[in-house]
């Protein structure tokens, strides 16, 4: 007797290695339509939440995960819903740490995270267009005042390129703070200050010299060498896998002064050598939590 042929029914169809679901391939397909024909909305700054979201984030998660293991801890501390500045160290010879942290608020806080970037970011074409895209805007006092009264929760690093572009034998050695002016607007806007601390960019990059005249001539503020650049070539520029450790501290109020109190530079100095002198700290003991820099 012949056994008679089995029907599959279609939810139970096999699926092949490599084949989208159903479910995902419907959902992209979407994404598609909704991004030719405009479907898509945008804020003043030009933030573009789906496309950060479901393409650019999406592009860096396995190097947060896989690659630097990035451990969060003090997650309570960031307001749910309610507006404030992060202000965090920075460091890497090439600001990953910036790409790390929005991951980091985004997927473990559940908020995106609004940085606050220097002049020669926007000045770069594609690199501007894409920054303003996932969030990311000019690092002004009338940018980062309107974001925080809109309750954005706004990223800002004060060190700058001296803090990025130190070299190795002074890795998690805050630099200067700048003048102050991310205090102001948390001052003015009447949000928390919430110190956080980043270990694990110094060792990515760890750079130990400087082309300063062809720095000079291409525009930069440096042009690092480190032990596989330029040496390498292309492959000098794939960071080391080091262990990274992101903690965000307690917040620092700023309610209980009046927003005219942003105009008194000794506040103002006070309160931002108080914010670097907690990060500080704060990289301190992470460091000495994180243990080896690579396992």
């Amino acid at each position: 007797m012949t056994e008679e042929p089995r029907v599959i029914p279609i939810t139970e169809a096999p699926s092949y290695p490599g084949e989208p679901e159903p479910d995902k391939l419907a959902e992209a397909l979407a994404f598609l339509r909704r991004r030719i024909t405009g479907d898509y909305e945008v804020d003043e700054f030009g933030y573009d939440a789906e496309l950060t979201d479901k393409v650019l984030l999406e592009l860096i998660r396995p190097i947060y995960h896989r690659w630097f293991r990035v451990e969060t801890s003090g997650v309570a501390n960031v307001p749910a819903d309610s507006g404030a500045l992060v202000v965090c160290n920075h460091s890497g010879t090439l600001p990953v740490d910036a790409l790390m942290m929005q991951v980091a608020t985004h997927d473990e806080v559940g908020r995106p995270l609004r940085l606050l970037g220097a002049d020669l970011v926007y000045q770069l074409p594609l690199l501007g267009h894409l920054s303003r895209k996932s969030g990311h805007t000019l690092a002004c006092r009338e940018d980062a005042d309107r974001l925080l009264r809109k309750g954005e929760l706004v990223g800002v690093f004060p060190e700058g390129f001296k803090g990025v572009g130190k070299p190795f034998a002074e890795r998690y050695k805050l630099q200067r703070f700048g003048r102050g002016g991310f205090v102001a607007s948390a001052i003015r806007a009447g949000v928390p200050i919430v110190p956080t601390a980043i270990v694990g960019a110094e060792e990515i990059y760890p750079k130990v010299g400087d082309l300063k005249t062809l720095a000079r001539l291409l525009g930069l503020p440096y042009l690092p060498i480190t032990p596989l650049f330029p040496w390498l070539g292309p492959l000098g520029l794939v960071p080391l896998p080091s262990k990274w450790m992101i903690e965000y501290g307690e917040p620092i109020r700023t309610d209980e002064y009046e927003p005219s109190a942003a105009d008194d530079p000794m506040l103002v100095f006070n309160l931002t050598d108080h914010v670097r002198e907690v990060v500080q700290q704060m990289l301190n003991e992470l460091r000495l939590r994180r243990g080896h820099a690579f396992f």
